[in-house]
């Protein structure tokens, strides 16, 4: 008798695992596909001129009708972000998701008009629904920077999977943790497999409690005799919340400036999330009414975004506000890895004009929403998983998360620490990385291009960023091929031409040269031509400044 195969469940991650962002993944189960979180990555300084990163949907879209829906554990663009781009792409499934969540995507969604509308169904924590014939979920609550936050338990063929979203432990007044419950009632459902966030695995300790930061920044705002000025992320909106209290308490009304604040303060106030006196909040144009002990203004940018609000201010291109010597400028959130140049630049130009800083390697005013290593093993503890899947971060975020799920005794054969685009195949006894992949390479999004930026392209900005650029004009003779005037020599971000004349005359000779070499009886190849001026033009600046710029060789025939 042919012994029984046991079912294999597929995890694969699109996003998320290699970085700090584009968070997304699946599971798959016969022809059956659930999708958690559809996030975006903000570019780095090696993707000049891109605006996000999305997560590479290729096989997907190929199996589209087996999509039976989406989770989004929350309302941060690292997962919600790359929704407008490939709802469409994936035939636009049903979202699960807490109200506060939709509403910030339907808000987004309202700057993207030719994308399909979303459909959704709220869930909320203890809710329990059916969503396909394989797949069925259970929502919890967990504590981040924004509420409605959910943690998911996944019902497969194979067994239970939690992925608690991202999570930290919330403390009160004493300084001991609320809402444990939730994870030791998950501890007693036979968990096969836990995902867990890796953003803070390398961060010792336990979690600086939100009371610490809100003491904290009260502190401050009372010693402040000039304008509070606040930088955070649009998204924190807990902190926020927890802001608008503290100016609301010490008699400061407040002003927002940045497009996505406005937006979700709105939506938490429709909602009753934030629960906001009448005249707390005033309109950003009517900020010169006020004395400036009297005012706090939130704004987004604290990432040293070029377009953001406080970039705009310390650049003095903000329409309202410009800086002053008395203004204290609070930086209340984390560096996002890979704009630390950027947000060093911001807090130089601030302290310049005289503002005072204030930032969380001074002060204790930023706490994160990620659990670090002792609430990364306390969970584990409680939920007692069979398997366990870091997820989150780079690899080694990765792999210092599967070193505390080794302290806590969980195997190391039965910890899978996997990469973007491989697939974990998962069963009722086993885990495993199998060889089989799945594209996941970066898509980017530049204007409204989506993936038409490929490496090629990188490359070329890069070395016009780096190195600049030689454009060479020949204009030739059609039936001669012989040269009718001097070459032109145009250089942008390479030298300053008319300072190094000597560098001119040898590129213009040394063209000359390459043309007059060509037989006269040969016809004129002008893609020969460029290439011949490509090559030994480039050469030549090498050999003489060690940079090697974009060569542009154009020819003209007359």
């Amino acid at each position: 008798m042919a012994r029984k195969t046991e079912p294999v469940l597929k995890f694969v991650p699109l996003g998320g695992l290699e970085e700090i962002g584009r968070n997304m993944m699946f599971f798959e189960y016969d022809d059956e596909i659930i999708i958690i979180d559809v996030g975006l990555q903000f570019p780095e300084e090696e993707t000049p001129g891109i605006d996000y990163i999305i997560p590479n949907t290729e096989y997907l879209e190929g199996k589209k009708d087996n999509i039976k829906g989406i989770i989004i554990t929350h309302a941060h663009y690292d997962h919600i972000g790359a929704l407008p781009y490939l709802l469409g792409k994936l035939g636009n499934p049903l979202i699960y998701t807490t109200r506060l969540t939709k509403e910030i995507i339907m808000k987004r969604q309202e700057d993207f008009p030719n994308a399909p509308k979303p459909n959704f169904e709220i869930v909320k924590e203890g809710d329990g629904l059916r969503i396909s014939e394989h797949f069925s979920a259970g929502f919890f609550a967990v504590t981040h920077n924004i509420p409605d936050t959910i943690g998911i338990i996944l019902q497969t063929p194979a067994g239970k999977i939690v992925h608690p979203g991202e999570y930290k432990f919330d403390y009160d007044r004493e300084g001991k943790p609320r809402g444990l419950d939730i994870w030791k009632k998950i501890g007693k459902k036979d968990i096969l497999v836990m995902l867990q966030d890796s953003t803070n695995a390398e961060v010792p300790g336990f979690s600086m409690s939100e009371r610490v930061v809100e003491k904290t920044l009260e502190e401050i705002f009372k010693k402040s005799e000039g304008r509070i000025i606040v930088g955070t992320f649009a998204s924190l909106l807990d902190r926020i919340y927890e802001i608008i209290k503290i100016a609301q308490k010490l008699g400061r009304v407040v002003a927002l400036s940045g497009y996505s604040m406005r937006n979700n303060i709105e939506i938490s106030r429709n909602l009753g999330y934030m629960k906001i006196e009448k005249g707390v909040i005033i309109p950003l144009d009517t900020i010169h009414k006020y004395r400036d002990n009297k005012l706090l203004i939130l704004c987004t940018g604290a990432q040293g975004e070029p377009n953001a609000s406080l970039m705009r201010i310390a650049n003095g291109e903000h329409k309202q506000i410009k800086v002053k010597s008395s203004d204290a400028i609070v930086f209340s959130s984390s560096i996002i890895p890979g704009n630390e140049r950027s947000v060093q630049i911001l807090k130089d130009n601030l302290t310049r004009q005289g503002a005072k800083i204030y930032h969380s390697k001074m002060v204790d005013i930023h706490s994160s929403g990620h659990a670090p290593q002792e609430e990364i093993k306390e969970v584990i503890r409680m939920v007692k998983p069979k398997f366990y899947i870091p997820i989150h971060g780079y690899y080694f975020m990765r792999h210092t998360n599967a070193q505390l799920a080794k302290e806590v005794g969980i195997p190391a054969e039965h910890i899978a620490l996997a990469d973007n685009g491989n697939v974990v195949e998962i069963t009722e006894n086993s885990i495993r990385v199998s060889s089989e992949t799945v594209p996941a390479y970066y898509v980017m999004v530049d204007g409204l291009g989506i993936g038409d930026v490929g490496d090629v392209v990188l490359r070329d900005r890069r070395v016009l960023a780096e190195e600049g650029m030689v454009v060479v004009i020949a204009t030739l003779d059609r039936d001669t091929g012989r040269l009718l005037k001097n070459p032109d020599i145009i250089s942008r971000g390479f030298i300053y031409l008319r300072e190094n004349q000597d560098m001119l005359d040898e590129i213009r000779k040394r063209i000359r040269g390459l043309i007059d070499r060509i037989p006269r009886h040969q016809p004129l190849a002008a893609d020969y031509l460029k290439s011949l001026i490509r090559d030994q033009i480039g050469e030549f600046l090498y050999n003489k400044t060690q940079r090697r710029p974009m060569i542009l060789p154009v020819v003209i025939e007359v």
